[in-house]
């Protein structure tokens, strides 16, 4: 589709996009995915710290791609972009730092069949593990904890240690990271915070002893099927491509083919403002990750955060054909003081793109005192801000 026909398609929802000019940057603001479309496919229901919704990269596929173009998140996190890639007929293109990632994305672009979940669970010795981190009594029964510590070593042991593991225990796996912790009865654990951020163990003892709580007994199994039963809900994956995950920085991926993507949809680490390390280390524990030595971005100044940037431009710019688009999306960060979509307009100077615009998304029940500074409730991420280019 020529990008001027997709810029008009811009304003299909809602009221006529605001069309600003401040200093060199065009911003068009709006509400440019609808409370319908908020509605996403149900394996997208997987937890994760700072991500953004599937809403977001498909609007992008939709309106900027063809099926079986590459659509490509160099930061996935969740793998949102590249499983709405694959749900839309692209080719999935992934990339993070965080090996985690690659557990949480892979088995969604080829999720097995309910019963080949049920069938292999019943293959798993439940009764023969046996509790190696006791710090883990603050979240689990002890016979949750040695069912999970069973599945755990069950799971490793199957991996293989080079190409990619058995879909069905790749699945379990996934499904077993995102019930470790959280808030309610569907979790492995008793209550904690939410399941995208895991506290401390020392943290945990302090919220039991403050609700007056014991960790009960949960039926692992059980809690696996009922969540796989919940993914796919909507039905089965579309076809489509076959999907490239790695792992490693953004601003060198030697893998994917120079101009072999079409779209970029992504969203970098925001300063200093996500403890990606510590919110994750339950996770790793379960994968046999080393989290911390993982060398997750993290900057505490504009002008390191930017250099960041510049740098993974400057890789996109090689693996982006001529024609194609980059959608960086960027939230708010220190209560709105820093816009950062500026510091991304000058980071891409000199690159071989056409800075276009900054598409501002601006929801409903969001309280905009202007569209430069927002105010919203003090804190949080209250609107999209997506600087969009094209390769040139």
């Amino acid at each position: 589709m020529p990008f001027a026909k997709a810029v008009e398609t811009f304003s299909d929802f809602g009221q006529a996009s605001q069309d600003v000019i401040e200093g060199p940057i065009r911003y068009l603001i709006n509400e440019f995915w609808t409370a319908r479309q908020r509605h996403a496919h149900s394996i997208h229901e997987i937890s994760y710290r700072a991500c953004f919704k599937a809403q977001l990269p498909a609007y992008f596929i939709e309106r900027l791609t063809q099926p079986g173009d590459a659509v490509y998140d160099p930061f996935m996190g969740r793998g949102t972009t590249p499983v709405q890639a694959a749900l839309m007929g692209r080719r999935p293109v992934g990339n993070d730092i965080n090996p985690l990632s690659v557990l949480l994305t892979r088995p969604r672009l080829n999720p097995p069949a309910m019963i080949d979940v049920a069938r292999r669970l019943d293959d798993i010795p439940w009764e023969s593990g046996s509790i190696d981190n006791d710090d883990l009594l603050a979240f689990y029964s002890p016979k949750t904890l040695r069912h999970i510590c069973a599945l755990r070593h069950w799971l490793i042991e199957r991996t293989p240690i080079a190409g990619e593991p058995d879909p069905i225990d790749d699945w379990i796996r996934l499904v077993a990271i995102n019930r470790l912790t959280g808030h309610s009865p569907g979790f492995f654990s008793v209550y904690t915070l939410p399941p995208n951020q895991a506290v401390s163990a020392q943290s945990q003892r302090k919220i039991n002893e403050k609700r007056g709580q014991t960790p009960p007994d949960r039926d692992v199994k059980r809690l696996i099927l009922k969540k796989t039963k919940s993914l796919l809900s909507n039905g089965k994956m579309t076809r489509h491509p076959p999907h490239l995950l790695t792992t490693g920085t953004a601003q060198s991926t030697p893998e994917i083919a120079t101009g072999s993507v079409r779209l970029v949809v992504t969203s970098p680490p925001f300063l200093d403002i996500v403890q990606y390390a510590e919110d994750n280390w339950l996770r790793s524990w379960f994968t046999g990750i080393d989290v911390y030595s993982v060398e997750i971005a993290h900057h505490r100044t504009e002008a390191g955060w930017q250099a960041m940037v510049r740098a993974t431009l400057s890789e996109l710019a090689r693996i982006v054909c001529p024609g194609g688009h980059v959608a960086f999306e960027v939230g708010e960060v220190r209560n709105g003081k820093v816009l950062l979509e500026r510091l991304v307009w000058q980071a891409a100077e000199g690159l071989p793109f056409d800075r276009l615009f900054v598409m501002v998304n601006q929801q409903e029940f969001t309280k905009t005192a202007n569209c430069w500074g927002v105010r919203n409730n003090a804190k949080g991420t209250n609107t999209n801000r997506i600087v969009v280019l094209r390769r040139v």
